[in-house]
């Protein structure tokens, strides 16, 4: 067994351990009291309020500890009840995750939690915490609302909503779950396991975007007319079955020796119609193989996935109708709309080697691409050459997740402020890492070849 399985054995069941540190804390303070209170009385004692000073102190004594052991015997007793509503009934945790948009800019999780029939700790607390993935656990969110029978005042079950704020933009797996019965002070705290499991996704979120117009090349449906002719794919690309009054000589006689068959070529042609943007968002790295396992590439696919969400909700705001080409294969359901397929798609997207940005991109129907810090320069070039003036290519800098990591800055995190999460931690290593200077490198080149084109191009 290895210290990984060591380390997460000795978490998963410490989850059991009914006492916490404010146990230690409580008992000291009350070992304390009852020392100062309950102490001999010294008879040369002239003071005429000690005595009522001590009654007083006593009396607020014991009226705490009554509370505290009120609270801490219904704790037990709710617990008892919970274990055996669990056996009987089969009643267990039931989990909703939802995902909102508040003041127009950010995309939300929010896990909403339902317990049957269980019955809360006078003056106590209800929580729960989830594991998910290899075993990583969510910090413990509280049950406090009521659930009561419709047209009626009994309870039926306890209910909590807690805003869910995960490490990284993908999907999570659950793996299982407790509820803890805690009483007033969390003395003590009573774990159930819960059979909890399923799969719920970190969602990206909104940042700041310039918007830039763009103009859609494919041609679904004729309701919306567009300002400048569209070249249609014609000539040499599509064909159809001969008819009466097409010109013979645009009959594609190698298709008639093959099958039999007569098809003309279509004409190329010019219309003001067209439906659909097609947005691209290439996740190809061109990198060394050892630096998808890097700590920064996580973080870096973390800022590229919400400014691709970004540049996606922009987008969508006009009067065309977003198609989003990923350059990966998921399952997603079919009952989510267009914008929540995307943002699943694209929060389910990771670093890749195997489709490159040649191999993926369609420079006919694309009207808008992101591209990383990741891409390959030549690739880009490549693209480029075969795109007309009015593709838009976003270029997003990934090194930029880490630009608040100035020299003053670092030095006042390693003096002054501890570390407050994991991109703090990176940032203070990322300063004198070999790859900062190759991605920052690769960044200047990419953004020179986008300068020398005729595309319109945006940097994030």
């Amino acid at each position: 067994m290895n210290w990984k399985k060591i380390k997460w054995n000795i978490r998963y069941y410490l989850q059991y351990f009914p006492f916490t540190i404010n146990t230690l804390l409580c008992s000291m303070a009350i070992w304390l009291c009852y020392k100062v209170l309950y102490r001999p009385v010294v008879k040369d004692d002239t003071s005429s309020f000690s005595p009522f000073i001590t009654l007083m102190g006593k009396m607020t004594f014991d009226l705490i500890i009554g509370l505290l052991a009120i609270s801490v015997l219904s704790t037990v007793v709710s617990w008892l009840y919970y274990l055996w509503l669990q056996k009987k009934k089969q009643y267990h945790l039931e989990i909703n995750f939802t995902t909102e948009t508040r003041d127009g800019r950010k995309n939300k999780l929010f896990l909403t939690a339902t317990l049957q029939g269980v019955f809360r700790p006078i003056l106590g607390f209800i929580k729960s915490r989830l594991f998910y993935d290899d075993h990583d656990l969510t910090d413990k969110f509280s049950l406090l609302s009521n659930k009561r029978k419709e047209n009626g005042f009994r309870r039926i079950a306890v209910t909590g909503r807690s805003r869910i704020n995960l490490p990284d933009i993908k999907e999570y797996e659950l793996k299982g779950g407790f509820i803890f019965f805690e009483d007033m002070l969390h003395l003590f705290s009573l774990a159930v396991k819960q059979p909890v499991s399923g799969h719920f996704y970190q969602p990206p979120v909104l940042k700041d975007e310039e918007d830039r117009e763009v103009y859609p090349k494919k041609t679904e449906t004729m309701d919306v007319r567009i300002d400048q002719l569209r070249r249609v794919e014609g000539e040499y690309l599509n064909y159809k079955d001969f008819e009466a009054g097409d010109d013979v000589r645009r009959i594609v006689w190698k298709v008639y020796a093959k099958n039999r068959e007569l098809v003309v070529r279509m004409p190329e042609q010019y219309e003001p119609y067209a439906s659909h943007l097609y947005f691209y968002a290439s996740f190809h790295a061109a990198v060394k193989a050892q630096w998808l396992g890097e700590t920064y590439l996580k973080e870096m696919l973390n800022y590229y996935k919400n400014n691709v969400w970004t540049v996606y909700d922009t987008l969508s705001h006009k009067e065309w109708e977003m198609k989003y080409i990923p350059d990966q294969s998921f399952t997603i359901p079919e009952h989510l709309s267009t914008a929540e397929k995307a943002a699943r798609t694209i929060s389910n997207s990771t670093w890749h080697t195997d489709k490159s940005l040649i191999a993926y991109f369609n420079p006919r129907q694309a009207a808008v691409v992101c591209i990383s810090s990741l891409t390959d320069p030549e690739e880009l070039r490549n693209i480029l050459e075969q795109s007309d003036a009015s593709t838009v290519v976003y270029l997003i800098k990934t090194s930029l997740v880490f630009r608040h990591m100035v020299a003053w800055n670092w030095l006042r995190r390693l003096i002054f402020l501890p570390p407050q999460d994991r991109l703090s931690k990176v940032r203070s290593r990322w300063v004198f890492s070999p790859m900062r200077f190759a991605i920052i490198k690769r960044e200047k080149e990419l953004e020179d070849i986008l300068s020398s084109s005729h595309v319109i191009y945006g940097v994030l």
